[in-house]
Parts: structure tokens; C-alpha cells; sequence
């Protein structure tokens, strides 16, 4: 009886999925057919990395998606179901919040109705020939393909730009924290004085650092460049090395992430930029008053508005063929996004809602071939944050605090939560580039960016003035570790030379004016304990000479005992907390190694394949290596007191024009160019130099490819 009573309820429960399979879309030989209107040739180098040539700049973004899906196909096709909206009905209830993000910010009612219009056809058809590549090696090898996911479109590459750029100047947080138990801010009123994980980074900061030092401050009148970013080493936002050159004048070289048909940092033979993370406020969350007798109606200006109100499906595999459709009410004010929760009804704005045209603006800036062409590629504004760090053959170096900062009343707190009742509060207006802080060619001669202010990026007298700016901007004004090193290092020295250049790059030093050195400090004044361990730890970091060395012994306990972080600061907490941290992690050194002062380099590891090798650098130092990364209170992976590196330098570029204009340029890679293959040369060749500071140096002219040519054919060859 019981077990009839158990399978009657197994059929109810089962008539409640939808048993249903994802659509397979067209057929390969169909994708096969729309990929022939296109011809490039890829050149493989003796790294592996695809030098992409054909006669139109769309041949060479059909070209650029075919090899990158051949070395990274898995990650691409995700990063298409992530844009979509769609990626749980792939992977699971756990992507479900990913796609309501994607549907409450209404990514693609704002493709559909700007595609057309927003982009030039030229952009338009690299993005769409970028999908036919995608598309090609998908029809080629249809068992790795996942159901739903053909035919990938132009649509869907626009789609990433515009669903993920918002993400890095922090509106993944912002959202999170309408999610919570309570409400995180009080409202601002004017006056007359002064809940989901990132889908990108996987809780690894991106980060970065840029250099740029011009003929006045070397002795041989060269021009250097350090293209330098730091980003997670594998996932959607991890840096993937190419060439790509056209007959239409498109001829540069450097990082693209998965899904992107367009340099986005790198160099041409003329010139080259780097981006690093800055931290503009471009994000206000506003509280609605709403009306006690019409729950979708909200007060501005003294009237009750209404609601937008949709019910949106999110579909969620649950097992097998089996799917979950979960419903969810989307909103929208006037103000932008909105979010009905007990403890209020919020809507966000944030910079740039209603724009597409960021892959433009970079295919724009690939191109440029001087200062003027490249600079007014950035007059676009269509990439919404990021600072810029650039330097050319003629000598020119330049900084700009790229972001769309919203022009906002004086008066507000915009920091916390605002009156969404009036239409003060509703800014429509972007402050001009030419107000932007920037730098062009300082006396000192060099320009440095570290995710820092912008207002101390050069030597003193040189950088934009603080009192400039209003404070309704939100310009961050802290420095990390690396850009008070950086300022250190290139402001004590008048001649630089090349060595000098990849020297400072790689230093490995807190600062003494860090917090780290601070935190350092407050752990060997403060009272002794009885406690052995923490009694030697504390001796070791009274020795320490705030370097990461791979062979520095007393490096691991102390930075296993504060913590450091990318932008700066730390999170050992107190000196309470740090002692705990030496006694929880310093225990882990001594039963894995029988001692404390490990050299660093036995913890510090880079592990890929089969290769093993010890790192120096850290967190917060010019030679960036994330290992030591928190995940649900503890250390990710230190039960053996070893720590992976997972993040930090990456894909870099030293970039040098001697007074000529010459350029010749060098690159590394933390891995290699084979991304998911483990059975490539090219998964781990790269690490060895990695780890030994050591670059390869970056070809250009095809005879120069094919005077070190691993292989070369058409995609589908």
C-alpha cells in the first residue's frame, strides 16, 4: 500500500516538470555553408598563439572565434548561456540568480532595440563573423555542443559587453545587497552641508597595474609601456593572447577575453594601452515611497507613478530531461531597475544603461594609428569605467580616469540610499571627457595606474588636484600598496632604463607606508602572550623586510597571519585576529613542514598541469600572485600549507619604441594558449618563463611568424 501511495506521488510530482529537451538548433552543414562567405588564415606560433590575417576586419573576427573556440570552446559557449539568461537551464538552480539578473536589467530588450541603430555595419559584421566562427567549429565537433546553445549571433557578442562591463565597477555588489535580511544604508536627505556571487570572477578581485615612461625620463630616449592587468586565471574574464591583422589597417596584438572579437588591451606597431580597474560611484540605489492603496504605484514629484511590472520564466534544469520553470516579477521605474523586498522597494541607476557600443569604441581604438585617432576613439564613452594608461612611438604618454560619472545634486549623501520621490535625485548627465581627470605627457615623464586615485599618478605637481573634483563624483582617493611602490620606484629615478623598467614591474616589496607594513607593525608591538607559536611568528615578522621573495622565510607567516588584498588593504582584522590567523594557518605550516619559517616559495605555487614551481609576489605587490584566498572563512586549498595561485599577472606586455619609433615587444602568459587541453604542449608552456620573471618576445611581421610557425590553415582545416 505504502509503495503505491510513494509512486502515485512520484507520477503527481513528475507531471509537475516540464520533460522537454532543448532545442538543437540548425544543422552543422548549414553553419558550415554561412561560414564559407568569410576567408582567414591562422598561423600558429611556436607558443600556440593564433596570428589571425585576412583581407576584411569581419574575416578576421570569423577567424579569431574559430581559434579561440578550439582553446577554450567550453568556457565560450557558458559565457553565451551567461548573457542569455539562460544558464540554468544547463547548469543547474545554482545560475538561476545570474539569469534574473540578466532579465530585471533588461539586457536584451536594450540589444533588440539598439543593435541596428546604436552599431556601424562594419561592427556589426566582425561580430557577427566572430559568431560564424564560433558557430563553425561548433558544427565541427556538435558532441561538445550544449543543447539550446546554436546558432550563437552577433547579438549574443554585444550581450556580453553589455552584461558584463557594469560588473567591474561593482553593480553585481550593489545588487546583492538589496537581497538581504535588512536594509544596508539609510536614506540621504539633502542638506545644507557637505546577496549574489560575481558570475565573472569567482570571487577573485580583478585588479591591475599600467606603466607608461616617456623619452625625458630614460637615458637612451626610449618609450615603455607595461600592459599589465590583473584577472582570475581561468573562467570567463581570464585573458586569452592574439594577433589579428587585416588589410583594412586592423594590425594589433594582445588580451581578449572569451566572447570578445576585439583587442581589448595591447598595442599596434604605432601604439598601446592598458587598462586597470578603477572604482568610480556609478551606482545610486534609490527608495521608493509606495502608494498604500496600489502596491506597483511610487511618488515622484509628487504624483503616483506606475510600475513596470513583468513576470519573467527562468528555466532550471533539475535532473536529466527535467526542467523547473520559476517565475519572477522584474520592475522598473523611472529611475531604472527596481526590486520589491520586505524590507523596501529599490531602484537602482547606474552609468551607461542604455548603451551597446563598447566593442565599437574598442575595435575603434585597435585601429588608431596616432595620439588624436586613439584619444578621440575615447570621446565615444561607450566604455563606461576603467582607467587608461597610454604611450606611443612619438614619445606621448597619457593617463585618463576613464567613467561615465553622473552629474549630481549637491547636497546628497550619494554614498548611502536616496529619496526616490523627487527628480533631484534623478541625474541624466554625464560629466564632459575634457573635465575627466588626465594627465598628457607630465613633466616627470611617466604616469602609473595601480587601481589607485587618480589624483596621485605621477610624480607631485603633475597629477589631476583633488579639490577639482566635486565630492558628488565618488572619485576613490586611496592608494594600494603597488601604487605607492610604483611611485617610489619610478618617481626616485630620473633615468630608467629598460632593465630598470621590467625590474620595477616585478618588484615584490610592501611599501613602508602600506598597510600591510602598518598591520606588520601593530603585531610586534603588541603585548606578548604564552603562546610559543605566536611568540615565533612574531619574532619572524619583527625580521621581515616587507619582501615576498620566493626564498623569504618569513614572509608566509606573516602574510598568512594579515592577509593582504589587491586594493590595499587586509582582512587579518585586529591584532586579535591576526594572531589567530598566525595560530590556525601557522599550525598548518608546522605539521606539513615541521617549521614556521617556510621559504615563500614552498607555499606560493604555481600548479597547472604537471608542472609545479614556486611564485614570489603576492597580493598588493607589483609582481601580483593570488593565492591566499578566502573562501567561507577559510584559506581555498591550504590544508597541505600549500597555496594555488589562481589569479593576478597574467597575459602582460612590455611594450619599448626607441627614439626611432621602433617598436619590439614582449608577453607572457601565466599558462599558455591551449585553455582547456591538458594534452597540448600549449596548456602549461608558458609557466616556467612565468615563474622565472622571463618574457617571449611578440611577432608581428608574417615572416617573422613563419620563421617560428607551428602550424598554418583555414578554420575547418
Amino acid at each position: 500500500m505504502v509503495r503505491k501511495l510513494l509512486a502515485a506521488l512520484v507520477l503527481v510530482v513528475l507531471s509537475l516538470l516540464v520533460f522537454a529537451a532543448l532545442p538543437n538548433g540548425p544543422s552543422s552543414q548549414s553553419l558550415i555553408e554561412r561560414a564559407k562567405k568569410h576567408d582567414a588564415r591562422i598561423l600558429r606560433d611556436n607558443w600556440g598563439v593564433p596570428h589571425i590575417f585576412g583581407k576584411r576586419d569581419s574575416d578576421v573576427g570569423y577567424g579569431l572565434g574559430f581559434a579561440h573556440a578550439e582553446d577554450d570552446f567550453d568556457t565560450l559557449q557558458e559565457g553565451v548561456f551567461l548573457v542569455r539568461g539562460t544558464l540554468a537551464a544547463v547548469k543547474g538552480k545554482e545560475e538561476a540568480p545570474t539569469d534574473y539578473i540578466v532579465r530585471l536589467l533588461r539586457v536584451w530588450d536594450l540589444i533588440e532595440a539598439r543593435y541596428t541603430t546604436d552599431l556601424s555595419p562594419e561592427i556589426r559584421a566582425v561580430c557577427e563573423a566572430y559568431a560564424d566562427g564560433l558557430n563553425h567549429f561548433a558544427a565541427l565537433h556538435r558532441d561538445r555542443v550544449l543543447p539550446g546553445l546554436l546558432p550563437i549571433t552577433g547579438k549574443d557578442v554585444v550581450a556580453g559587453f553589455v552584461f558584463k562591463g557594469p560588473f567591474f565597477f561593482g553593480l553585481d555588489n550593489r545588487i546583492r545587497e538589496l537581497f538581504g535580511s535588512e536594509r544596508r544604508h539609510p536614506v540621504s536627505r539633502k542638506t545644507t552641508a557637505r546577496g549574489f556571487g560575481s558570475p565573472l570572477t569567482n570571487g577573485i578581485p580583478p585588479g591591475s597595474n599600467a606603466f607608461a615612461v616617456a623619452p625625458k625620463r630614460t637615458p637612451d630616449g626610449k618609450t615603455h609601456l607595461a600592459i599589465n592587468s590583473h584577472q582570475p586565471w581561468e573562467g570567463p574574464v581570464a585573458w586569452y593572447e592574439a594577433h589579428l591583422h587585416s588589410e583594412e589597417g586592423w594590425d594589433a596584438t594582445g588580451g581578449v577575453f572569451p566572447g570578445t572579437p576585439v583587442i581589448l588591451l595591447g598595442h599596434n606597431r604605432d601604439l598601446g594601452w592598458a587598462h586597470t580597474v578603477n572604482s568610480p560611484d556609478l551606482i545610486d540605489i534609490y527608495v521608493l515611497e509606495m502608494n498604500p492603496d496600489n502596491p506597483n504605484q511610487y511618488r515622484f514629484d509628487g504624483e503616483w507613478k506606475d510600475l513596470e511590472v513583468r513576470e519573467v520564466g527562468i528555466r532550471v534544469r533539475l535532473w536529466g530531461p527535467f526542467f523547473w520553470t520559476v517565475k519572477r516579477e522584474t520592475l522598473w521605474s523611472l529611475y531604472g531597475p527596481t526590486v520589491r523586498q520586505e524590507h523596501g522597494v529599490y531602484s537602482i541607476r547606474y552609468a551607461g544603461m542604455d548603451e551597446i557600443r563598447q566593442v565599437e569604441q574598442w575595435h575603434r581604438m585597435n585601429k588608431a594609428r596616432n595620439f588624436e585617432e586613439w584619444q578621440e576613439a575615447l570621446k565615444m564613452r561607450a566604455i563606461l569605467s576603467f582607467n587608461c594608461v597610454y604611450a606611443d612611438k612619438t614619445g606621448t604618454v597619457y593617463y585618463l580616469y576613464n567613467a561615465r560619472l553622473p552629474i549630481r545634486a549637491e547636497g546628497y549623501d550619494w554614498e548611502e540610499y536616496l529619496p526616490g520621490d523627487t527628480s533631484e535625485t534623478l541625474w541624466t548627465e554625464y560629466l564632459p571627457f575634457e573635465k575627466l581627470p588626465q594627465v598628457l605627457n607630465p613633466q616627470s615623464g611617466f604616469v602609473v595606474s595601480c587601481n589607485n586615485s587618480p589624483f596621485r599618478v605621477s610624480a607631485e605637481g603633475d597629477s589631476p588636484r583633488e579639490e577639482d573634483f566635486s565630492k558628488t563624483l565618488g572619485i576613490e582617493t586611496h592608494m594600494t600598496n603597488r601604487s605607492l611602490r610604483a611611485l617610489e620606484l619610478f618617481g626616485g629615478d630620473i633615468s630608467i632604463t629598460e632593465e630598470e623598467f621590467l625590474a620595477y614591474k616585478f618588484d615584490d616589496a610592501y611599501s613602508k607606508d602600506s598597510e600591510v607594513a602598518r598591520a606588520r607593525e601593530a603585531l610586534v608591538e603588541a603585548p606578548p602572550t604564552d603562546d610559543p607559536l605566536i611568540e615565533e611568528g612574531t619574532e619572524l615578522l619583527r625580521k621581515w623586510d616587507l619582501r615576498t621573495n620566493a626564498e623569504n622565510t618569513s614572509t608566509a607567516i606573516a602574510l598568512l597571519s594579515i592577509h593582504p588584498n589587491p586594493d590595499g588593504g587586509h582582512n587579518g582584522g585586529d591584532v586579535q585576529g591576526m594572531r589567530e590567523n598566525m595560530v590556525k594557518y601557522g599550525s598548518i605550516l608546522k605539521e606539513n613542514f615541521g617549521r614556521l619559517d617556510v621559504p615563500w616559495g614552498e607555499v606560493n605555487r604555481l600548479i597547472r598541469g604537471d608542472v609545479d614551481l614556486p611564485l614570489d609576489g603576492a597580493a598588493d605587490t607589483l609582481r601580483a600572485t593570488y593565492s591566499l584566498i578566502i573562501r567561507g572563512g577559510s584559506l581555498l586549498g591550504f590544508e597541505k600549507g600549500r597555496a594555488q595561485a589562481r589569479g593576478g599577472d597574467s597575459s602582460m606586455f612590455m611594450v619599448t619604441w626607441d627614439s626611432e619609433g621602433k617598436m619590439t615587444s614582449r608577453a607572457i602568459h601565466q599558462f599558455g594558449s591551449a585553455t582547456l587541453d591538458p594534452n597540448s604542449p600549449h596548456y602549461d608552456d608558458q609557466a616556467p618563463l612565468f615563474a622565472r620573471k622571463e618574457f617571449r618576445p611578440v611577432l608581428l611581421d608574417e615572416t617573422e611568424i613563419r620563421a617560428h610557425l607551428e602550424r598554418e590553415y583555414r578554420p575547418g582545416e
